[in-house]
């Protein structure tokens, strides 16, 4: 399943689709909220994606570690139509940002608040506050909040489709340096439900180290992976409780499960366990499992954007795998890969013509594009090794940000060493390659697609990105930037393209309005206590 590979900020893109998130019209980095068929959640750099920890055999797809297309915490600003809602962790609130009036309020939540989601009807927002381990249920309209008590230690969040659940767990691959050291007893086996209707907390056990979490489209379904168990919940019951099934060969010593995925009518799971020769086929209904080979070291599980077929990538053996979501069970669609390149993860194209092949856990310099009308697959190159992908709105444009160590045996270039960015043209493969001040924090796309805005760990920047020309703007901010985000489009037929937001370090809170069409900057400083604007 494509994840973003950017840290907590708004690196749009797939950032990522089955749990329903925010309908910010943002795209990043594949899935952030595990649900590959949508482009449509912000998600954000991560620097754990750095791989200057890959084993020293760099491009041995057996031995190399799994793909890293979620490595970080999921810090994302939550926005709709109405709302953007922004987390504020070091002073323990969230603010909230009308889109109609740019009004700013901000209201106290918990401690350390580190993710924020909003419902499909823009009525709740939901905050993770890990430093006090609760969930605040807020009222979008009025910001009157009730405090939920969830189980300790967790790190990620994920909202039903309609909104009417969250689901909390602690995930190992969303670890981070900055997290609070546990104490007293520890449980890696739980997960944390929440009815955000009754604010009513469901604590349950479902199998060691849970991994991913799917929803059915009505939200009359959860469903949980760990390393051996799938745990399906029934959230219409009175007193929701897991149904554990089991879908590793080997309780002895099982492979770590990393995702699953649900078929349209949401009676059948697909379950990939990294290291594992076989997908498990599970209905749902029945508790039947079948496993069904799917080559050597299976490192990605995606959903094609028509819904109707779910792909594997096979690292050791080279292949693509086509499952026919209608006959789940049957044999897949086998495709090879081209042998001379390890190719772990794929990025589909909204328009479901296209999609790219790549790999964040070696440093390999290449990529491949899979042209879906034909199937004819070609491996291209690359300036440097990739941290994460993008594919912009419009499907016209290819966004590879790259990690600042080389391929081995590289030669010597402007971008040795150095962070790095491409944008590519997927009409005729034109690249423009940006040298970057500092390490990729975040990016947004615009609602339009034809431009994308970049953000930085150490630099007072944003960088306007134009997917026409691929030609790089920079605009100077007054002090470094935690958020990027683009204000919803109230009016789509006035031409007028809406401004990209940037919040920003300062003790009494900072935020940017960015006008693409007169590059124009407005800052609103201090809105915690006196609000002004400085142009």
């Amino acid at each position: 399943m494509t994840r973003s590979p950017f840290p907590i900020l708004a690196l749009a893109l797939g950032l990522s689709l089955t749990v329903g998130c925010s309908s910010d019209g943002a795209y990043g980095y594949a899935d952030q909220a595990d649900t590959d068929a949508d482009w449509g959640t912000d998600a954000d750099y991560d620097a754990d994606t750095d791989q200057s920890e890959a084993p020293d055999d760099d491009n041995d797809p057996d031995t190399a570690p799994p793909e890293r297309e979620d490595g970080f915490a999921a810090l994302l600003p939550a926005q709709t139509d109405v709302y953007v809602f922004i987390a504020n962790p070091d002073r323990g609130t969230v603010t909230r940002i009308d889109v109609h009036t740019k009004e700013v309020l901000t209201t106290r939540v918990g401690n350390d608040p580190q993710i924020v989601l909003t419902s499909p009807d823009y009525a709740t927002a939901a905050v993770f506050n890990r430093g006090d381990d609760t969930v605040t249920v807020l009222d979008a309209g009025s910001l009157m909040g009730v405090q939920v008590p969830v189980r300790p230690h967790m790190n990620r969040m994920v909202m039903s489709p309609d909104g009417g659940w969250v689901l909390l767990w602690h995930d190992v691959r969303a670890e981070r340096p900055d997290d609070p050291t546990p104490t007293g007893t520890v449980s890696f086996n739980e997960i944390s439900l929440v009815d955000l209707t009754t604010q009513t907390h469901y604590p349950m056990v479902v199998g060691f180290s849970p991994s991913d979490v799917a929803f059915t489209p009505d939200d009359s379904l959860a469903v949980v992976v760990a390393d051996a168990w799938l745990a399906s919940i029934d959230l219409t019951a009175s007193t929701p409780s897991p149904n554990l099934v089991r879908v590793s060969e080997d309780l002895i010593n099982p492979p770590s499960a990393e995702e699953v995925l649900l078929s349209p009518a949401g009676d059948v799971a697909l379950v990939r366990q990294f290291g594992a020769s076989s997908i498990a086929v599970v209905d749902l209904n029945t508790e039947v499992v079948q496993y069904t080979p799917i080559g050597d070291n299976p490192t990605d599980l995606d959903l094609a954007p028509d819904g109707q077929s779910a792909v594997v990538v096979s690292r050791g053996s080279h292949e693509l795998y086509r499952f026919d979501l209608g006959a789940p069970f049957d044999a897949p669609e086998v495709l090879a890969l081209p042998e001379d390149a390890s190719l772990g993860s794929v990025l589909f194209a909204p328009s479901g013509n296209t999609a790219v092949i790549y790999t964040t856990a070696t440093l390999e310099d290449r990529y491949a594009t899979w042209d879906l009308t034909t199937d004819q697959i070609d491996l291209r190159s690359l300036p440097k090794p990739v941290a994460g992908m993008a594919v912009t709105p419009t499907g016209d444009t290819l966004m590879v940000v790259h990690t600042r160590e080389d391929a081995p045996d590289a030669a010597q270039s402007p971008f040795t060493n150095s962070w790095a960015l491409s944008l590519i043209d997927l009409n005729d493969f034109r690249p423009n390659t940006l040298r970057l001040p500092s390490e990729a924090r975040g990016f947004v796309n615009s609602l339009s697609g034809d431009r994308g805005y970049l953000i930085y760990e150490t630099e007072s920047l944003l960088t306007v990105l134009d997917y026409n020309t691929l030609i790089a703007t920079d605009v100077q901010l007054r002090s470094n930037p935690v958020w990027v985000g683009v204000i919803p489009d109230l009016d789509p037929t006035d031409d007028i393209e809406p401004p990209a937001w940037v919040s920003q370090e300062h003790p009494l809170g900072r935020i940017s309005f960015y006008g693409a069409d007169d590059q124009s900057l407005e800052t609103l400083t201090g809105f915690e206590l006196n609000s002004a604007i400085e142009d």
